[in-house]
């Protein structure tokens, strides 16, 4: 059973999320009052800040894995700005026939975290360039291989800290067992 301040920073996380999706467009004058309150009504009483995603391949590894693995992630509305480039930044490649370019507003380039693998095998922005930041959806907070090797993802100690209450209150193992397509 969690603690009563592991509750109290799970649902003011889950606050954070329902108004930082509908707020921006409450403040343009796109939804209305109501709108607004049922959208974190249903977003703090009735969903979850986590969901389950499948990945297969190794271009993440070794932070989840080079086999088959079942993640949960957390949802984010908007994606952390401490990503291997961001707008502003200057793209240069290592072929000499590519020219340099300068990530546009709202662009991100993404990298495999594995650095054993080439490029094109990489599936990461040195494939198919920049990624809108819009794009970015969530972060994964726990890996699930097998039955018997699972646990957290290794994120920045601020991330972490912050997922822990999640972690507590979403995290369903055994649930994550039952849809493991490995």
């Amino acid at each position: 059973m969690a603690s009563l301040s592991t509750w109290c920073r799970y649902i003011r996380h889950k606050l954070e999320y329902s108004f930082s999706l509908s707020w921006k467009s409450y403040k343009r004058g796109l939804i209305s009052d109501r709108e607004l309150y049922d959208t974190v009504w249903k977003n703090v009483f009735q969903g979850k800040l986590t969901y389950l995603h499948w990945n297969k391949g190794e271009a993440m590894a070794p932070t989840i894995g080079e086999q088959a693995s079942t993640l949960l992630v957390r949802k984010i509305p908007i994606a952390d700005p401490t990503l291997a480039a961001t707008e502003g930044y200057e793209m240069v490649s290592n072929d000499e026939k590519d020219e340099p370019f300068v990530l546009e507003k709202d662009q991100c380039w993404v990298l495999a975290d594995n650095d054993k693998l080439k490029p094109k095998e990489a599936k990461d922005s040195r494939l198919f360039g920049p990624v809108s930041m819009t794009d970015i959806v969530g972060r994964v907070i726990y890996s699930l291989r097998t039955a018997v090797d699972h646990g957290p993802v290794l994120n920045s100690h601020y991330s972490m800290r912050k997922d822990s209450s999640l972690l507590e209150i979403e995290l369903d193992v055994n649930d994550m067992m039952k849809n493991h397509k490995a």
